[in-house]
Formats: structure tokens, sequence, C-alpha cells
């Protein structure tokens, strides 16, 4: 004797968990082949395994898609730190990020954005949006280690703490010039502390 609990049988195939992460790597991998233009939800549903309509219900446009990519595999790479010292907090960034500009993915990345930053707009918003969010970050560094009482310059600018590592990627992108190191990660932190910390 069969039961009946009421429940409607569900219809179509089951949700697949690891399709958005897929869907993200693949995304970033061509957007990091062939620039914003040479993507296309085509072909990341193709790489990805997925229907096109399986990335429109999780993102409105490639533009959306593109976008939150990039920002998941730099919270990834270079998640934010908060160790309980401002010299700690950076250390730990600066050792992430430059771990990752020495990888294939991270080089590329930086050459993508110095590529992509004057001709595509869109790139551009891109771009700006992770250093945006960086500079959140950083002023949220600037703030902990105030509250803590670690003797902060009043002047401290958490633009130019963003800005100025990030230069320094850009230049050796565009001079060909190796990236600094994981090794550097000392004496860089020591050069953004003379700027920040009395």
């Amino acid at each position: 004797m069969g039961t009946n609990s009421g429940d409607k049988p569900r219809r179509g195939r089951p949700r697949d968990p690891d399709a958005e992460p897929r869907i993200r790597r693949y995304a970033v991998q061509l957007l990091l082949e062939r620039g914003f233009d040479g993507m296309t939800v085509d072909d990341v549903a193709e790489a990805a395994g997925v229907g096109k309509a399986t990335i429109y219900r999780r993102w409105a446009s490639k533009d959306q898609l593109a976008n939150d990519a990039l920002a998941d595999l730099f919270d990834v790479e270079i998640p934010d730190a908060d160790t309980g010292s401002i010299a700690g907090d950076l250390r730990q960034v600066y050792r992430d990020a430059l771990a990752f500009v020495n990888t294939p993915e991270g080089v590329a990345l930086v050459r993508l954005a110095v590529t992509e930053m004057n001709r595509d707009e869109q790139f551009a918003v891109f771009y700006r949006a992770f250093l945006q969010r960086r500079v959140d970050q950083a002023e949220a560094t600037l703030t902990r280690a105030r509250a803590r009482g670690e003797r902060v310059r009043d002047n401290a600018d958490p633009v130019l703490m963003v800005q100025w590592l990030a230069g320094v990627l850009i230049v050796r992108a565009l001079t060909g010039e190796p990236m600094p190191g994981v090794d550097d990660t000392d004496h860089l932190v020591q050069m953004t502390l003379r700027c920040i910390v009395e």
C-alpha cells in the first residue's frame, strides 16, 4: 500500500552544486586567454558543460559574469587579512598577492589589465571596482589598527596603499621585468609601513 505525502515530484534535472564555481573558473580562463570581447557566454557554457540558461539564471549578462568571476578569483587568491597587527595584515596580503602574480594566471591577469584598461571601458570598470574593493579593505585594516592602539598616521592613505603596489606590478608587466617575488614581501611591507606608521 503506497503513501501519499502530498509532495509533487520535481521536474527536470537536479541542480548541479558545482556549476557556479565551474562557470566562474572557465569565465576567468577565457577572459585571460581572449580578453573581454573574446569571451562569450556560449563558449563559457560549452567549456563548463552547462547550458546558457544555467548561466543566465545566475548572471543577467556577460558583464556581470565577468565581474563576478574576476572578483571571486581575487578573493580566493588574495583574501583580506586580520592577523592582529597592521604589519601582519600587510605581510599576509602582500605575500598572497606576490605569490599570485608569479603564477601564469596572475601574470596573465596583470597583462590583461594593462592591455584592456584603455581599450575596453567595461574592463576598466571591472578593474576600478576591484581596486576600490581593495581600498575599502585597506581602510578597514587602518581602522582596526587604530582601534588596537597602533600608531597609524592620521594622513595614512588607503588609496595610495593599494595603488603603489598595483603600480609596481603594472610597470613590471609593461617593461617585461620579473615580478617581485614572495621573498620581497618584508621589504615591500617595510616600505609601506614607513608611510603609514609613526
